[in-house]
């Protein structure tokens, strides 16, 4: 056993003896916070002693051992997985040293100064592939010369150092802890602003790689959801988050959720009793329990059902873009089964098919057992674009309470449903949002019609009285107070 390995074997056998004993649990927050930091001390430098076995061995050096790559060999003798391996192998080709043909010298490092704060222990993997890696990406964009001053000015800051200069004037101890030690992520940006200032062409051709690289698809269905994944450029990313704050607060200075409080109007003396009264029966509290995950893949919903009957929309086969939800005249009729969605793998619920083609871009087909078609959402049940200004300038927003969607978000939802004789009217319509609407049947939310205009009656854990009240009257909206 050499003596690096015996080394190691007593550091190994010391922390066998920590673990094993109950000190930890009864250590004080700063003394635990010392665990972490010397913890953290003891895996650079481990990881700086794997990264250098794998840069002094030569490229045969797993199959020696059995092993198809030396990927292979760093899993099973680091007892990692592949992306871990890989990570290690990318960090021994920044610290390796060729030799020198005639005389076997080993030759300076692509990175030296950043290879000797790895051994040091000022940092680690993590560290070191973050600060390499956007110059690295530069490519022969940034030579050798300037690639070695980045070199000593991002080892000087992972050391604690202000900047190379500094450490370069003065190299005792005191300059070297001159500021806190950076983060992998602070090692990054600070690359990314060295690559900013010596490669100021460079973001062209980035922008050019990236838009080669854009590119967003559907996954196979699983547990009933499609995954999606991709890549979106900047601009599109930044315009999907809009969207998104857009839709999760579209109304800053709004009214508040309602029941909260409301003030009498002294022009306005008959309002005095109705408002009082109607303060009385609306309950307080949060209506919604989404996450900001969920609010976010119903605000895409959303957006996907507006800009699908934008009128710049293209056109298939003379129509907007409309999503077919076929199901069975049985299922439908008894509400039970399943429906299909036409472009994706996967059954849905019945009541997907139900409130189908209330929005305009969505449309019902039924079918017998035997696969013949017997009934087709028609466009007559749509609303017409003149029917739905109408519709949202009356309504505003979403009529469930405490939900503030525009109006010009949501979907125009049947109050009596179209198959059951109910008009495609005014009088029989009402804005929803995506998710409102289509948790309608299974939320406890009810919606009626009272000569032409919306009340909305709540499920009982928000109001234990179940009273019908007109949550868009215009003279109430005004009377909202924070």
């Amino acid at each position: 056993m050499n003596s690096t390995s015996g080394s190691f074997d007593q550091v190994v056998s010391g922390l066998d003896e920590v673990l094993c004993s109950d000190d930890l649990t009864v250590l004080s927050d700063a003394e635990r916070i010392e665990v972490l930091r010397s913890s953290g001390d003891a895996l650079r430098r481990a990881e700086a002693r794997v990264v250098e076995a794998i840069a002094t061995a030569d490229a045969a050096f797993g199959q020696r051992f059995g092993c198809r790559s030396t990927n292979e060999l760093v899993q099973r003798a680091l007892r990692t997985d592949s992306v871990g391996a890989a990570r290690v192998i990318k960090a021994s080709k920044i610290v390796r040293r060729e030799t020198e043909l005639t005389t076997g010298a080993p030759l300076p490092a692509r990175w030296p100064e950043l290879r000797q704060a790895l051994l040091d222990g000022a940092i680690g993997v993590a560290g070191l592939l973050a600060a390499t890696g956007p110059i690295e990406q530069a490519g022969p964009r940034i030579g050798a010369e300037d690639r070695l001053r980045a070199d000593a000015e991002l080892a000087a800051y992972a050391r604690g150092r202000l900047g190379a200069d500094a450490a370069d004037e003065d190299s005792s101890e005191d300059a070297m802890a001159g500021a806190p030690a950076p983060t992998a992520e602070d090692l990054r940006t600070l690359a990314q602003v060295i690559v900013a200032y010596l490669d100021p062409d460079g973001a062209e051709p980035e922008h050019e790689r990236a838009a080669r690289s854009r590119g967003v698809r559907l996954g196979r269905a699983k547990d009933g959801l499609i995954p999606i994944s991709g890549r979106l450029l900047p601009e599109v990313a930044g315009q999907m988050q809009r969207i998104w704050d857009a839709y999760l607060n579209p109304k800053v200075d709004g009214p508040p959720l309602p029941g909260v409080r409301f003030e009498p109007s002294e022009q306005d003396p008959d309002y005095l009793t109705s408002a009082e009264s109607v303060a009385e029966e609306m309950p307080a509290g949060r209506t919604d329990t989404r996450s900001r995950f969920q609010l976010q893949h119903d605000a895409l919903a959303a957006a996907l059902g507006i800009a699908a009957r934008h009128d710049e929309m293209p056109r298939l086969g003379g129509a907007a873009p409309t999503l077919v939800v076929s199901v069975t005249a049985q299922d439908y009729a008894t509400g039970r089964g399943w429906a299909h969605i036409d472009g994706a793998d996967v059954a849905a619920p019945v009541s997907l098919a139900r409130h189908a083609a209330c929005g305009g871009n969505i449309q019902r087909v039924l079918f017998d057992p035997e696969g013949r078609i017997i009934g087709i959402g028609s466009t007559e049940r749509i609303f017409t674009v003149h029917q739905r200004r109408a519709i949202t300038l009356r309504d505003k927003e979403c009529l469930i309470p405490g939900c503030h969607v525009p109006a010009s978000w949501c979907e125009i939802h049947h109050v009596e449903e179209h198959a059951r004789g109910g008009p495609t009217h005014t009088d029989n319509g009402v804005t929803l949002c995506w998710h409102h609407h289509r948790t309608l049947e299974t939320s406890g939310w009810e919606v009626r019609m009272d000569n032409g205009r919306p009340k909305v009656r709540g499920p009982g854990w928000w109001d234990p009285t179940r009273r019908w009240w007109d949550p868009r009257s215009p003279l109430r909206r005004t009377q909202l107070a924070s």
